[in-house]
């Protein structure tokens, strides 16, 4: 299929794009408000609430401008590498379980990215209230699935 048909029949279907897509494709994470969709042999993941959807676009357009340190870049505006944004989302989700049950241990899973975020806000009071900083740490230490080259060695 080409890519730019591709890319227009996704965005015709998926109105309410998954800002944690990355991370629940790679099973990394998953959602209660997430839904699976195929278009041809690739996959999509779609929001089923607004509201959510638009608290998990604050909340990762907030971890991003806090990241910028961590992921070493400078500009916030432009499109992350596939392995930096998956730093940001899997990193950062793991942070934010870590900052609201401080004494669990964060998880490989993250099993719903909706109601942690809804706990987070419900502890703190609101988006812009979370320790970014405490959360900086699990995206610095995310490491993503090594390369192939590196897996066969060991």
């Amino acid at each position: 299929m080409d890519n730019e048909i591709f890319r227009q029949t996704y965005s015709e279907i998926n109105e309410r794009l998954c800002p944690f897509e990355k991370g629940i494709l790679t099973n990394n994470c998953a959602c209660s408000r997430a839904r699976r969709f195929c278009i041809a042999e690739r996959e999509g993941v779609h929001c089923t609430s607004d509201a959510a959807q638009a608290r998990c676009v604050e909340f990762l357009k907030q971890l991003r401008a806090n990241a910028r340190f961590a992921l070493k870049t400078t500009v916030a505006r432009s499109a992350l590498p596939h392995a930096k944004a998956m730093r940001v989302q899997v990193g950062g989700l793991r942070g934010l379980h870590q900052v609201v049950w401080p004494d669990a241990e964060p998880p490989q899973r993250v099993a719903d990215i909706d109601g942690l975020v809804e706990a987070a806000v419900n502890r703190f009071g609101g988006l812009a209230a979370l320790p970014y900083q405490l959360m900086l740490k699990q995206i610095a230490a995310y490491r993503g699935r090594r390369p192939f080259r590196e897996r066969r060695t060991k």
